[in-house]
């Protein structure tokens, strides 16, 4: 949303700031949001321009730029890695009228594809050829674009809203795959698709990194539940349908950034308790912690009522083993200095240079 309205000159000179001041702050990688509704803010035969670039989904800028390529120039002059982000299920936004729909958009194209779930319509995870485009989609922007990242997000099945059923019990009726419970076919559906998303990025370019940041709840602990955390709130497991720790311990996944945007203390997702359940849990790939900038620093530390809490996750993060790093939500909260969190990043936590983080199960180099 922070493009609408900009014109070309505008859009580089704000991320020209941003990548400026991200790199005094030490910054060695940026996650850039390519594809928000089944669009494109790179240049694609697949699918629209994105509305949020250019104000009409599939108007092409002008003056013509490509932001995706543009960004990875920039990034790679700076000593950044570029991961191109993508949302891969949500087809048609909220805030999107179907009117505003590109006939080129696969909602209008391929309406056989979605499903309704409240104002959002998705690619249903339960069909194969939903996933093969997904795929190929990725495909696309690896083979063309010199990434060294790919992500998605939290958003696989939709985040459940009081008294709204996902549309699919004719679909698990119809192929169920010998799965009683829609459940457990829903998570086969993610699983299946993140193995082959993965499989189709290495196929393309073995050394590009596929990371994926999931909800920061795996599971609330309670009787009959492995691997739960002593909290209470959505749960990829159950409500998402997203088996984060079968990603990570087949190694489908190449790195993971549980979102724990809650502060320390929090009554029912407390940082603390979650950090320590990620490193114990999900240790058998690298693992960044996704932070929300704004809530750090508005939160006061309750241990130390003087301080936000900046300097207790830190120490969390330094403290814990598996705990590779900190994937900061978001840029421009960091770039805005917000409660002197880029100030902190300078002068104390992330003073010198860091090198890309090594996976050496993808290569040595």
């Amino acid at each position: 949303g922070q493009y609408l309205g900009k014109s070309m000159q505008q859009i580089q000179a704000m991320l020209t700031r941003q990548l400026d001041e991200l790199q005094k702050d030490g910054v060695n990688a940026i996650i850039f949001q390519v594809r928000a509704e089944c669009d494109a803010l790179y240049k694609s035969d697949l699918e629209p321009w994105s509305k949020f670039l250019t104000g009409v989904q599939g108007k092409a800028p002008s003056p013509y730029w490509d932001p995706l390529q543009w960004m990875i120039e920039q990034c790679h002059n700076r000593g950044m890695e570029l991961h191109a982000w993508i949302n891969p299920y949500r087809a048609k936004h909220s805030v999107t009228s179907y009117e505003q729909v590109s006939p080129k958009n696969i909602v209008k194209r391929r309406p056989d594809l979605c499903f309704q779930y409240g104002k959002l319509t998705l690619l249903n995870p339960g069909l194969q050829a939903a996933a093969d485009y997904i795929c190929e989609v990725a495909v696309d922007i690896v083979s063309r674009y010199d990434v060294d990242g790919f992500h998605i997000d939290d958003y696989f099945y939709p985040y459940p809203e009081a008294g709204r059923q996902i549309p699919d019990q004719q679909l698990f009726r119809q192929q169920s795959r010998g799965m009683r419970n829609i459940g457990d076919w829903r998570r086969d559906n993610v699983s299946r698709f993140v193995k082959q998303l993965s499989e189709s990025i290495h196929a393309v370019k073995p050394w590009v990194k596929f990371g994926i940041s999931p909800f920061g709840i795996y599971r609330n602990k309670r009787a009959g539940v492995e691997f739960g955390s002593a909290t209470n709130g959505t749960q990829n497991y159950d409500d998402l349908y997203a088996d984060v720790l079968l990603w990570v311990n087949n190694g489908w996944i190449d790195y993971c950034v549980p979102q724990l945007y809650w502060q320390i203390g929090h009554k029912s997702a407390d940082y603390k308790t979650l950090i320590e359940w990620w490193n114990r849990y999900a240790s058998k790939r690298p693992l960044f912690i996704g932070e929300d900038v704004e809530r750090t620093v508005k939160f006061a530390d309750p241990d130390n009522p003087n301080s936000n809490q900046m300097p207790a996750k830190f120490a969390l993060h330094q403290q814990l083993p598996y705990v590779k790093g900190t994937v900061l939500w978001y840029a421009k909260a960091a770039v805005d200095n917000v409660g002197n969190y880029g100030t902190m990043l300078r002068q104390r936590y992330w003073r010198y240079p860091a090198l890309q983080p090594r996976m050496p199960f993808i290569d040595s180099k």
